[in-house]
C-alpha cells in the first residue's frame, strides 16, 4: 500500500503532474521512430530499424510527454512489456499500406493490450502512410484489428501521415485529454484512498474482551 500512496503522491504534486509516459509500439516499418521524431523535432529524420529504443521529450498541451519508440522487430516485441511500467498511454502505429501483415498486427495490438502494466493506459492506434494511394483508411483498419471490440481501455484511431505530420498533432491532444480526465479522477478519490491507507496502517486501539 505504501508503494502505491507515494506513486499516486508523485503523480499529484510538485513536476510529476505535469510529466507522462508513452509508449510506441507496432510492426517493424510501421513509421513509429519517424513518429517519434516528428514529434520531437518537427521535422523528419533519416532513421535506422530501431534496436532496443529511442526516447525523447514532447511537450504539448502543458504535458511533458516522456515517449518511448520501441523497436518493431518479431525478436524485440517480447521485450516490449518491460517499458509498460507506469505507461499513462500506448500508441499502436500501423502501416495502412501493409495489408499482407495486418492479422500480425492486431495479435500484438491484443498481446500489447493485455499486460497487467497498461490496465489503466489509454491507447491509440496511428494510422499512418495514409498519404499513400490505396492504403486502408482508419475505418477499415478499425474493422481488420477489431477495435470495437476493446472493453477494457479508451481507445481511438487516427488517420496520420509520419512525413507530413499529419494527424500526430489531433493524436496527441486525444492522449492529453484523456491523461488530464484520469489525473483528475484521480485528486478527486485521492483522500478517501489516502484514508484508507493510513486507517490500514494504524494500529488498533480495540482491546479483546476478557475471558470468562
Amino acid at each position: 500500500m505504501g508503494i502505491l500512496v507515494s506513486r499516486m503522491w508523485r503523480g499529484l504534486v510538485g513536476d510529476g503532474a505535469n510529466r507522462c509516459k508513452v509508449v510506441i509500439v507496432g510492426l517493424n516499418n510501421a513509421g513509429k521512430t519517424t513518429i517519434l521524431y516528428k514529434l520531437h523535432l518537427g521535422q523528419v529524420v533519416l532513421t535506422q530499424p530501431t534496436i532496443g529504443s529511442n526516447v525523447e521529450e514532447v511537450k504539448h498541451d502543458n504535458l511533458t510527454f516522456q515517449v518511448w519508440d520501441l523497436g518493431g522487430q518479431e525478436n524485440l516485441r517480447a521485450s516490449w512489456a518491460t517499458y509498460f511500467e507506469e505507461a499513462d498511454a500506448v500508441i499502436f502505429v500501423v502501416d495502412s499500406n501493409d495489408q499482407e501483415n495486418m492479422v500480425l498486427a492486431k495479435m500484438e495490438l491484443f498481446n500489447a493490450i493485455l499486460s497487467e502494466d497498461l490496465k489503466y493506459s489509454c491507447l491509440l492506434v496511428l494510422a499512418n502512410k495514409q498519404d499513400i494511394v490505396g492504403c486502408r483508411n482508419a475505418g477499415e483498419i478499425a474493422q481488420d484489428l477489431s477495435l470495437h471490440t476493446i472493453r477494457t481501455h479508451e481507445w481511438q484511431i487516427q488517420s496520420c501521415c509520419a512525413l507530413t505530420g499529419e494527424g500526430l498533432k489531433e493524436g496527441l491532444e486525444w492522449i492529453a485529454t484523456r491523461i488530464k480526465a484520469r489525473k483528475a479522477r484521480t485528486i478527486h478519490s485521492a483522500p478517501a484512498i489516502f484514508a484508507a491507507a493510513n486507517s490500514a496502517a494504524s494500529p488498533s486501539t480495540s482491546a479483546a474482551a476478557p475471558a470468562r
